[in-house]
């Protein structure tokens, strides 16, 4: 199975949420798609994580000889 998307991991995140929130599934049902969700969600903030790492940009600080890295400003 191929890994989902970002925007695939966040509507199956939004689908399990409104499930939840209607209240009218059996608990195990609901233990399931809290369980589900809180997975997603992990792997959505992961996906997150890494596109922040790979959009950052250098900075050179010529006064002090140094490089940093910082977040990219679009």
């Amino acid at each position: 199975m191929e890994p989902l998307t970002f925007e695939e991991s966040f509507e199956r995140l939004e689908a399990a949420i409104i499930a939840l929130q209607d209240g009218k599934m059996p608990l195990d049902e609901a233990l399931k798609q809290y369980q589900d969700g809180m997975q997603l969600a992990q792997y959505c903030n992961e996906l997150l994580q890494h596109a922040e790492l790979v959009v950052q940009q250098l900075h050179v600080d010529e006064s002090a000889d140094t490089l940093s890295v910082l977040p990219l400003d679009l």
